[in-house]
């Protein structure tokens, strides 16, 4: 990572990886998108088109492959937790730069262990980002939130790695804050996001519906979640979590739930799941969140 040109690559061009990619490529970065051939193609036709409240409409090119042909400086892993395992196969640990930074910015907080032993320690950053961003069509995304935020991590990386990316990404209109801890940046982002996407998704309604006529289970499921947070290393205020709500669009639907909504796989196992086996790691009760994911398993994964 020797000049300010970036070669990146993402792993999944989807709403998320879609969007940084377009952003990144508009400013100049050479960026290869990582997909299945109907994807590829889509892509080397047409590049991405984006629309986008905050950045408007435009349409970025872009490279596209199967795999990684190429040394890379950045890899973005922006795939659903459900295809996590099959996706890396398009990124061969030997084509990565040496000192290349992998960037996992999937739900959940077990995925960094598996990106570790594939990668490497010394090149692992994890990340979460805030952001409604959807795929509508390959190589077409639409964004919908009026932001675009990244948390990032790297106990493992040295600092001017992270900064250089930092840079890539806030010249591209990404606002990013670099992190000391890494459980505290993924549990912070699971406090959220685990109330969310369980309630939206077991009773098919936006967050607003979700802040009303549930907010007594919205605020237990926060209390839940907030303590299992604070066990894991990552101190939370259960009541700023839970006003953090507030402040959002009632309309506003999480991904979990579009992906129902779809009949697409549900990343059930990675938000809940994990919340409940950090739950049972460290001793703390989450009735509500037990309830939730059993009846989600039953409408969805055992139907």
């Amino acid at each position: 990572m020797a000049n300010d040109d970036l070669t990146v690559a993402v792993l999944g061009p989807g709403g998320v990886g879609g969007l940084l990619a377009a952003l990144l490529a508009r400013t100049g970065h050479r960026v290869v998108c990582l997909a299945g051939d109907k994807t590829v193609q889509a892509l080397r036709e047409n590049g991405i088109r984006v629309s986008s409240g905050r950045y408007g409409p435009f349409t970025a090119r872009v490279a596209a492959d199967t795999r990684l042909r190429e040394p890379a400086d950045v890899v973005f892993v922006t795939v659903k937790h459900t295809a996590l395992d099959v996706a890396l196969e398009r990124v061969p640990a030997d084509e990565l730069a040496e000192d290349a930074l992998v960037v996992p910015l999937l739900n959940g907080v077990e995925h960094p262990a598996v990106l570790r032993e594939r990668y490497g320690a010394g090149r692992l950053a994890p990340a979460v980002i805030r952001v409604e961003s959807t795929r509508v069509a390959p190589g077409v995304i639409e964004h919908d939130s009026p932001f675009v935020e990244i948390d990032l991590t790297g106990e493992s990386v040295a600092r001017e790695r992270l900064d250089r990316l930092t840079g890539a990404l806030e010249w591209a209109g990404v606002r990013v804050r670099v992190l000391d801890g890494e459980a505290a940046a993924l549990w912070a982002k699971m406090v959220f996001l685990a109330p969310f996407a369980l309630l939206t998704t077991r009773y098919g309604v936006p967050l607003g519906e979700v802040r009303t006529r549930y907010r007594e289970e919205l605020a237990a499921l926060v209390e839940e979640t907030t303590a299992v947070a604070l066990a894991a290393g990552a101190a939370t205020d259960p009541a700023v979590a839970l006003a953090r709500y507030d402040l959002l669009p009632a309309e506003m639907k999480s991904s979990m739930q579009r992906d129902a909504e779809a009949g697409r796989a549900l990343e059930l196992d990675a938000i809940g799941g994990a919340l409940l086996r950090a739950a049972e790691r460290h001793g703390v009760a989450a009735p509500v969140a037990t309830r939730l994911v059993r009846e989600l398993r039953w409408s969805f994964l055992d139907a």
